[in-house]
Order: structure tokens, then sequence, then C-alpha cells
């Protein structure tokens, strides 16, 4: 449900909309919005290698019509496999359950995954005036100690690290992120991102200033107010700490709307930062759409700061929005088509397998992806051949199964699109090395594509792909290939691979790109701001 006022709420306009599995397609849950008795996430997968991960996974007796009078919410019998469907058991104030007819684990098919409330308009209002009264001077929340706002978020952090099984069995079911991927690396940077932040709580810090005449002058840090936070489908989790944890380090309040393909860890988190102790309102979750939810966001005359991460285009609208409405701050992190040079004097293995992880690393959904490869002329061909052989040692299949490392693409939309853009590479001359097509007959997997011969004129080189497709160029000059490289509309990242500590510092300068990395890739933290130029959008987040 939407979370305001660390309250769960049906959605005003009594509508719910569907997320779906890119994997297996079961129905994993529906958002009770109009039931009075029955508050819950209804969950439906038939996902049984799920289990395997998340303790919280277990057995019970479900009875299958709520309406009838001696219904009750099942209690935990412990043990998986007992019966023939499981619940899961997050923590109050909602319980998923899974369905308790279940059907065999082998589909792979993309029916609708799940429902969630739909936010409105009507919503944000009730979200904005809950954080607009979290934030008024003497509320709970502003008369907290600084270093409390951080102890809540070092709880916070250990909380998520209780639950870590569950959170990213939930991030590998509705986004196709790979379990082990989910686990490790994500909830992992959420956990640093937290606890540095928390940690930051206490140290904001003004200063004085010398001025002519007879005067004292001070600074002093102050919180924003009130944000809106609109969060991608690609790293949900990640994203919603990386939006929350700076803001709410700082005293501001928040109202987070995340992705309608992947809302399930957002809900998951409303109980976290509740059971956390944060005071109400401080944080609200608002599932919905871009034109309805996103866009109330933008436009509200009371939300004091916009934070989004998300495609160039829309980026565009939120920041009309905003000018148009009451010229509240904006922060954008948006698209990406990020060149990775490789010189010949560079370690050739590294290169290889670091350019290949910054290219296909959660199916090439990824706003850093290293998509366009320049390789220095003597060493292009041995280059693409090793490259080749990369790309086929990938393992497609359910991302909550062993040994896979290539999960699906997050929907029927981004699917089509990636696939069109491998057909113009073909037409327009470009040698595709490998894959070039979708894998299997359901489930929207792509198999990992590797095109050589790339020109610059190419869509396949100018456009975000955000899909396993890796386009490698050849070049001569440092000259032509700096041009080359900040020849896009974008300017998110970028790399060098080389050993040549003069070129490395020469492309540190010349690339124009938020983060340029040497002899490596996609190396973020939360100790290091983040964010792009041009258009791949302003400000910093972290």
């Amino acid at each position: 449900q939407i979370f305001i006022n660390n309250e769960w709420h049906d959605a005003t306009n009594g509508k719910k909309f569907a997320v779906y599995n890119p994997a297996t397609g079961d129905k994993i849950c529906e958002v009770e919005e109009g039931d009075k008795r029955f508050t819950q996430i209804w969950l439906c997968s038939h996902d049984h290698e799920a289990a395997r991960f998340a303790k919280d996974f277990f057995c019970s007796a479900f009875i299958a019509n709520p309406e009838e009078s001696h219904a009750t919410v099942p209690s935990h019998v412990g043990g998986i496999g007992q019966q023939s469907y499981m619940v899961m058991s997050p923590p109050a104030p909602h319980a998923p359950f899974l369905h308790p007819a279940p059907k065999p684990h082998a589909d792979l098919d993309t029916e609708s995954h799940c429902g969630a409330v739909c936010a409105v308009m009507e919503d944000i209002d009730k979200a904005v005036k809950a954080a607009r009264k979290a934030f008024q001077l003497g509320s709970p929340w502003r008369t907290m100690d600084a270093s409390e706002r951080g102890r809540l978020l070092n709880k916070l952090a250990d909380l998520i690290e209780r639950d870590r099984l569950l959170l990213a069995t939930m991030e590998s079911m509705d986004g196709g992120k790979l379990f082990p991927t989910a686990y490790f690396m994500d909830v992992g940077a959420c956990l640093r991102t937290l606890r540095y932040c928390a940690g930051w709580a206490d140290k904001v810090q003004g200063r004085t200033i010398p001025m002519d005449g007879n005067f004292f002058t001070f600074t002093r840090h102050e919180p924003i107010g009130v944000c809106g936070q609109i969060i991608p489908w690609n790293f949900p989790l990640v994203m919603f700490v990386w939006k929350i944890a700076p803001a709410l380090c700082c005293g501001n309040t928040v109202i987070v709307k995340p992705a309608e393909e992947t809302p399930l860890t957002a809900i998951y988190m409303g109980s976290l930062i509740k059971e956390a102790g944060f005071p109400p309102g401080v944080v609200n979750i608002v599932p919905g759409f871009g034109p309805t939810a996103g866009a109330a966001i933008s436009h509200h005359m009371d939300i004091d700061k916009v934070a989004f991460t998300g495609s160039t285009q829309v980026g565009k609208l939120i920041k009309e929005a905003a000018g148009k409405s009451n010229l509240k701050r904006v922060t954008l992190e948006l698209g990406g088509k990020s060149p990775n040079i490789i010189f010949a004097d560079a370690d050739l293995d590294s290169a290889v397998e670091l350019a290949h992880i910054g290219l296909f690393y959660h199916q090439g959904q990824c706003c850093i992806a290293g998509s366009r490869i320049f390789v220095e002329e003597p060493i292009y061909e041995e280059f693409v051949r090793r490259s080749v052989e990369r790309a086929k040692k990938i393992t497609l299949g359910d991302p909550l199964s062993c040994g896979v490392n290539q999960g699906p693409q997050i929907n029927k939309e981004q699917f089509h699109k990636i696939l069109d853009l491998i057909e113009s590479g073909k037409k327009e001359g470009a040698k595709l090395e490998c894959g070039g097509g979708p894998w299997g007959d359901k489930g929207y997997f792509i198999q990992p594509t590797v095109f050589s011969n790339v020109t610059d004129d190419m869509r396949i080189a100018k456009e975000e792909i955000f899909g396993p497709v890796q386009q490698i160029m050849k070049f001569k000059t440092v000259d032509e290939v700096i041009t080359r490289a900040n020849n896009t509309q974008y300017g998110l990242a970028a790399a060098v691979f080389t050993r040549d500590l003069d070129k490395a510092l020469t492309f540190t300068t010349a690339l124009q790109a938020g983060t340029v990395w040497v002899n490596c890739y996609s190396a973020v933290s939360a100790q290091c701001p983040f964010g792009g130029f041009k258009m791949s959008g302003n400000g910093r987040e972290l």
C-alpha cells in the first residue's frame, strides 16, 4: 500500500497497476486497496527457487476466501516444503502471502506479476501534507539532535542487513536482477551508503566569514524541506537509499515514488523505516506512474526539491514542471552513452574483462554502461576475439537460479526496443560477432550480443540501448578518440585503459563526463559524488 505518515493507506482512486516478473511472469502480489479487514500484499509467485534464499519464506495454511466471517491471517508454522505453497512474512503492518493454489514452477511466461496501489494527485497531496507537518519547526524531526538522525540511519541499515535475504529476493523477483548481485552488491551498497550518511549527520557545519565593518557573519547549512524523489527500475533498492540517506541525514522529509515496474522493495522499506523509529511523515512512499504520481510531485507547489533518476526525456519534463510551478530545486541523473577507451599498452586481460562487466552488468541495464568501446588499432582484432569469447560464456536463465549470470530485460517494451536496435546495427553494416536475438521461448531474455566494425553514425553507437549489446569501434590517434568520445549528447561516465600516466591524466581532463575511471570501471562509492554533464543531468548524488 501507500506509506504515508508511518501508516498504510489505500490509493484514492482505488486502482492498481500491474508489475511483471521478467523471468517467470508469475503474479507475486496485489496490494489490497478497499478491504478494511485485510490490507496485505497478496503473493502469488510459484517460484520455489526463491525460497532457497529467503529464510522468511515459510509454509502455512491459508483460507482462500478472506470474505468469510471466520477468515483469519495464518500463523507461522515453519518449514519450507511442508505444504504445496509458501508464504513470506515481513514485519507488520502488511503481511504478504503466497497463493494457496500454485502451478508448476517451470513456467517462464510473461503473465502479470503483481498489482500495486497506484498513487494519484490526491495521494501526493496527502503525502506532502504529512511531510510538511513533519518538517515544521518544533516537530519531533526538526528538534531531533543531528546525532540521533545518524543513529536512526544506522538502525535502518541494521534492519536492512537483518532482512538482506528477503530484500535481495524481492529485487530478483520483480526486477530480474541476479540474486548474488542483489544480495552482495546492491544490499551491500545500501548498507555502506546509510552508514556513511549516518556518520555525516552531525558533521554538516557552517563557517564564519570576515567582512568589512563592525559585523559578525556566519553561515549555516539548513535542510531544504520536503523532497520528492523519483527512483528508477534498474536499481530500485540502491536508488531508494541513495535518495533518502543524504536527505534524511541533513534533516529533510521525503516523498518517494518507486518505479511502477519494481515497487516491492520500496514498499517493504516502509515497514523497516517505521520499525527503525523515524517519526511519522518523515518518509512517505507512493507507488504510481510517471504521468500521474511523478507529474504530481514535479508540479506540486509545496515540494521544495525533486530528485530524479531515469531517462533524459522524462528529466526534461520534470525540469519544465519545476520551472512552471514553484521553481523547486531539481537534481537529475539521466541517460548515458559512455565511452570506454582501450589503448594498445593496456593490460589486455583486465581491459577485456572490465569492458565486459562494464557493459553486461545487470543485462546492460545500467546508466553508466560502457556501451561505446574504442580500441586502438594494433590490438583491435585480438580485443574483439577475446570479447566474443567472453560473451559466449554467459549463462542465461532465472535470476534466482544458481549458475546463471544473465537474467531477463525488465519488460516487453525494453525487450523490443533492444531487438530493434540490434536489427538496426545489422542493417547499417556493423558486423554481428555473436548473439543478436531473443533467447528462449518465454520471458524477456536477449542473447549476449557483440558488434564489431561499428561506426559513429550508426544508431547503436548513438542511442542508449540499455541492454546486453556491446559495440566495439577502432581508433588510431589520441586526438581522434577524444573527439569521437565526446561526440555525444550524454556525459555521465567514461573510462580509459592505459599504462601511460600522461595519457591517463590527459583523458581525465579531456573527456566530458561526470566520472572518468582509469584502468577500472563502475567504481562507485558513497564517498564520491555521482552525476553527469550535458544531457546526462545536473547536480550530484551523494
